[in-house]
């Protein structure tokens, strides 16, 4: 079951304001172990997704090279 299926569930079968302080401190006790969790932002995940891109990009650069050099040096001198 979704979480907001389950709070409107529970929100419907309590009284108005008791379901209004259940929320506020479910809320609470998410917020607090989220931030606990040590999560990242959406943007500082996209920036390191970037990151590693333009790395595995160099990365694949770099071996295409490699063999190069590697092909040319058992080729010997032409």
């Amino acid at each position: 079951m979704p979480l907001r299926k389950l709070v409107a569930t529970i929100s419907d079968a309590l009284p108005a304001d008791i379901a209004q302080d259940v929320k506020k401190n479910v809320r609470a006790i998410v917020q607090a172990t989220l931030d606990k969790m040590d999560l990242v932002t959406r943007e500082e995940m996209e920036i390191q997704e970037k990151v590693l891109a333009r790395t595995r990009e160099r990365l694949e650069a770099l071996e295409a090279r490699l063999t190069e050099l590697e092909q040319e040096q058992e080729q010997g001198p032409d």
